[in-house]
């Protein structure tokens, strides 16, 4: 994104590879020509098999640049230096190690597969190496390479690069992208982590410091890819979680230990502003009114505008997935009384927003952005990977999301969380999302809406560039 004609991943990295990719993955980092770079592999392959090389470098003339420097001997050469220099032996180790705690977040039992493109000591290839230096990993070898081979594409101007971190309460996420000279964005990485950061916020007031820190290893690798492309900083706005809890401060400073400048802490009325910019930047105007709804882990926002970019009415609600299913949903698959229970707290945040949008019921053009969203569409549309070119700007019908939300009422987390489209984490609260969308859809009289994935990360960019 943002571009509407990007060819389906799933078919790019087949035409890349030669083959049919065997395991589910997503594209974290894009040559500045627009194709995938760096793929995020699964633990597992279709079969259920180990698929311990994490980080997979696709792009054609990056396997060829470093294949040459392996045709050179640079193998042979790095790991000769290396059983000298107790450093640099120091440095790969480390490496080794933290890819393993990597591929352990997303299957904690996958911890002992060895480290980047499964191995477990020394360098055996440096395609792995390189992919991981590319995706945030801290790895000397891949810095190396990337010495060696950058810049892939030479023919390529390389225009101003930016980077961003949209810090929300259940998912951390980062955007890199360039400006050409034309004045377009061209993504460069585009990634969410849930690290549920604000787990616990609603009830307790605080930032639980586990959660933090779980967070802050995920930043922490963001950073170091940010530096990677050529991102000279990385801008990190926070929003529910961070502004409603007691005690900032300690994110604040997970945050300065990888990043020179302090998050930004911003209010809900800039945080819809910016979801609407991001959510509508190049719709056709005469679609407009437009009517935004972004449902986040802590609070979900309505916004109207009569043309795209520009927000007119805005309402942030302490209504969002996570908030919504800590204070509803006990059991596991939810009974009947708890969706009740949830559907009435929506209802009282439906009525504040009918209050505080008047022109809520003008809009002719309904966007909806979040994973909720997306995710809802990816299982409506029969996704078996989540790839965002088949998702981005279609449209969905009330009945298809009032089938889809039906049947993930009727499963458990563990089933929900094994769909293939469900990213890791959001299988235990998408329940209260979907329930905030449906019922968003039939408050309103809404018979379909238009499924964006920009959102809030994308109108940081744009906000950034003075783009808008």
């Amino acid at each position: 994104m943002p571009r509407d004609d990007r060819a389906s991943d799933v078919e790019v990295v087949r035409d890349q590879l030669g083959r049919a990719p065997t395991t589910a993955f997503q594209v974290i980092v894009r040559c500045p020509v627009g194709h995938p770079l760096v793929i995020r592999n699964a633990p597992v392959d279709e079969r259920g098999d180990p698929f311990p090389t994490t980080f997979w470098l696709t792009c054609p003339d990056a396997v060829r640049a470093v294949s040459r420097l392996e045709a050179g001997g640079a193998i042979a050469r790095l790991n000769e230096r290396a059983e000298r220099d107790a450093e640099l032996r120091g440095a790969v180790e480390r490496a080794h190690a933290e890819a393993a705690e990597e591929r352990a977040r997303v299957l904690p039992d996958a911890r002992g597969w060895e480290g980047v493109g499964g191995t477990r000591h020394g360098i055996k290839c440096l395609h792995a190496h390189y992919a991981n230096h590319l995706a945030g990993g801290h790895d000397v070898v891949g810095a190396s390479v990337a010495a060696e081979v950058e810049p892939v594409h030479p023919e390529h101007v390389v225009g101003e690069r930016i980077a961003v971190v949209d810090q929300g309460t259940h998912s951390c996420r980062l955007l890199v992208v360039e400006r050409t000279s034309d004045g377009a964005l061209v993504e460069l990485a585009n990634d969410m982590v849930i690290t549920a950061l604000g787990a616990g916020v609603d009830a307790t007031g605080a930032l639980d410091p586990a959660a933090v820190t779980r967070n802050e290893a995920v930043l922490a690798r963001y950073a170091r890819r940010a530096r990677a492309l050529g991102a000279p900083t990385l801008r990190v706005t926070a929003t529910s979680a961070v502004r409603d809890a007691s005690n900032p401060e300690v994110y604040v400073a997970s945050v300065l230990r990888h990043v020179e400048t302090a998050p930004r802490v911003i209010d809900g009325a800039e945080e819809a502003r910016l979801s609407f910019l991001g959510g509508t930047y190049g719709l056709p105007a005469d679609q407009g009114p437009f009517l935004l709804l972004d449902i986040g882990g802590g609070s979900t926002e309505f916004v109207v505008g009569r043309q795209p970019e520009r927000a007119e009415q805005r309402i942030s609600t302490q209504m969002g997935s996570v908030r919504m299913t800590e204070r509803a949903i006990t059991t596991d698959p939810p009974g009947t009384d708890e969706l009740d229970h949830l559907r009435r707290l929506i209802a009282d945040r439906l009525d504040e927003a009918e209050v505080a949008v008047p022109e809520i019921h003008t809009a002719r053009t309904f966007v909806a952005v979040s994973g909720t969203a997306t995710t809802l569409q990816a299982i409506a549309l029969g996704l078996d990977r989540d790839d965002p070119a088949l998702i981005h700007r279609t449209w969905l019908a009330l009945p298809d999301a009032e089938r889809v939300l039906d049947e993930l009422c009727r499963m458990t987390t563990a089933e929900r969380s094994a769909l293939p489209v469900m990213a890791p984490g959001r299988g235990g609260v998408i329940v209260a999302g979907g329930a905030i969308l449906v019922a968003t859809m039939h408050r309103f009289g809404i018979e379909r809406a238009l499924v964006s994935e920009t959102d809030i990360l994308w109108g940081l960019a744009y906000d950034a560039l003075g783009v808008g």
